[in-house]
């Protein structure tokens, strides 16, 4: 039987939607926009959310053309209540994905069961080490050989979620924070839109609390890259 679909693609099947949360610069957010206007991730981005009117984010999203919210958690009375704000915005850009590119918010679980799923963050160690925050200075003090970054799925504990992939970073003598730390964003860079992009693609799952590829167990780490 003939595949009259595949005879006949239709150039307005949606792509999926992403919406990406900042509170800072957002590096990360650029180079997954990069990638989805380039063609390596087949995606739209719908929107920018960001927590931050002053942040360096917003305009860079805006230079870009995209659509950007800013809700300001100052003008929130609980982080409750700013969540519920934040869900209505998320909600009204109908995301297929949630990506969190250094959101410095701590989620409420009503949230996070909101997306659970699909919804991904990074963050800076090679998780379940260094969760939380200051982990350049706490990967110093401790003396590691090896630091890194972790793209992972969002769950009710805090940088707790399956891994999806992991790049590892090694510590140099004389590093300091802002070195190390300049080292690692270059492989987050690197690692986000790689995870962006097996997303968007059906191939990355969270399956009965574990993340999936190609309905696979992950291992505990994710993917391991080099940096």
């Amino acid at each position: 039987m003939n595949d009259v679909t595949s005879r006949y693609p239709t150039e307005d099947v949606e792509k999926p939607r992403i919406v990406i949360l900042i509170s800072g610069s957002g590096s990360n957010m650029l180079t997954i926009v990069d990638q989805v206007t380039n063609g390596t991730i087949d995606a739209e981005v719908a929107g920018i959310i960001c927590n931050e009117p002053e942040a360096a984010g917003v305009q860079r999203a805006r230079d870009r053309d995209l659509d950007v919210s800013v809700i300001d958690h100052r003008g929130f009375t609980s982080r409750e209540e700013f969540d519920v704000a934040l869900m209505r915005t998320i909600d009204d850009y109908q995301p297929d994905l949630v990506v969190l590119a250094g959101f410095m918010r701590i989620l409420t679980p009503d949230l996070v069961r909101r997306y659970e799923g699909r919804m991904l963050n990074i963050h800076p160690s090679l998780l379940p080490k260094y969760q939380g925050l200051h982990t350049h200075r706490r990967a110093l003090e401790a003396g590691d050989d090896l630091h890194g970054v972790t793209v992972h799925f969002v769950t009710e504990v805090l940088d707790d979620g399956p891994n999806v992939i992991q790049a590892v970073v090694p510590v140099m003598d004389g590093d300091t924070e802002e070195t190390l730390q300049k080292r690692v964003q270059l492989q987050e860079h690197i690692i986000y839109p790689i995870a962006v992009k097996w997303f968007v693609e059906g191939r990355l799952e969270m399956v009965s609390g574990l993340a999936t590829f190609d309905g696979k167990p992950m291992p505990d780490t994710g993917v391991k890259l080099q940096g």
